[in-house]
């Protein structure tokens, strides 16, 4: 019997497929996040600064394509390439870091100084990264300034009601869901799909998103937007924490709950180790 099976063996896991792919995903998903949140400073900088970079090279493509088409569903499916790039490119995204990491913190395989590390070190990084590549879209792209302007004053109008509240949370809950999707996938095929999904979610239907929008607030501010970075703070502060709960309470949560003899069994194994021989 090897290991896998002992593990099964002692849950009580049957031979039934979906019992195994659960553990397995569940495993990988445990094994990933903690090496995400066993990073030095260095490393969570750099990562969600090149996230930051590749999630702006998806802002231009929805940029060039809302342009030319007038149409936010074809511009989210260009966005998209951000998302695809981020993955193959094994960078960070803020709002990617709700269930992998809190996975692992729950079956105890880091701490909640470290989550709150990876969290916080991200988002700046994202943020400043994109706000880089944005300057150099709009200087490269003066053409784009308009609907960049257009596509931002959005935003930074919305007033805070219950609309806003349930386009930022569901805003979390679907990039949480395209991360679960990517997990699931047994190929880089299937990876990509679930990146389109996401992009046309998030950017076609036009959800609030902070780190996305963000983005395209940037670039109009860039381009000598009526409006500052306080606005920008206005609509960020709010965005962002109910991005946090609709990843976590929808998505995560779930996950968790679904996985609960899992996380017992990894805390138990983690104790176990603690105490040695």
């Amino acid at each position: 019997m090897d290991e896998q099976d002992r593990k099964r063996a002692e849950l009580g896991v049957t031979d039934a497929p979906a019992e195994d792919e659960i553990a397995e995903a569940f495993d990988k998903i445990v094994s990933e996040g903690a090496q995400r949140l066993h990073r030095r400073w260095r490393e969570v900088l750099a990562t969600g600064l090149a996230g930051g970079l590749e999630i702006a090279v998806g802002v231009l493509a929805l940029l060039a394509v809302l342009e030319a088409t007038g149409s936010e569903l074809l511009a989210g499916l260009a966005f998209s390439i951000g998302f695809i790039a981020l993955m193959l490119g094994r960078s960070e995204l803020f709002t990617e870091g709700f269930l992998v990491p809190v996975t692992a913190v729950f079956a105890a395989r880091a701490s909640t100084a470290q989550l709150a590390k990876l969290w916080g070190g991200t988002l700046v990084a994202n943020l400043v990264g994109g706000w880089l590549v944005m300057w150099v879209v709009v200087q490269g792209f003066p053409d784009l300034a308009d609907v960049a302007v257009e596509s931002a004053t959005r935003f930074v109008e919305a007033p805070l009601d219950l609309q806003s509240v349930c386009l930022a949370f569901l805003a979390g809950s679907v990039i949480t869901l395209m991360t679960r999707m990517q997990h699931g996938a047994h190929s880089e095929t299937g990876k990509i799909v679930a990146s389109v999904i996401g992009g046309f979610l998030l950017a076609g239907l036009i959800l609030f998103h902070s780190i996305l929008d963000s983005l395209l607030i940037f670039g109009a501010l860039h381009a000598g937007a009526p409006f500052g970075y306080v606005d920008w703070l206005a609509w960020f502060w709010y965005t962002v924490l109910l991005n946090m709960a609709g990843g976590l309470l929808v998505v995560t949560m779930i996950r968790l709950v679904r996985s609960k003899e899992l996380v017992e069994r990894e805390r138990a194994a983690v104790a176990a180790g603690r105490q040695g021989p």
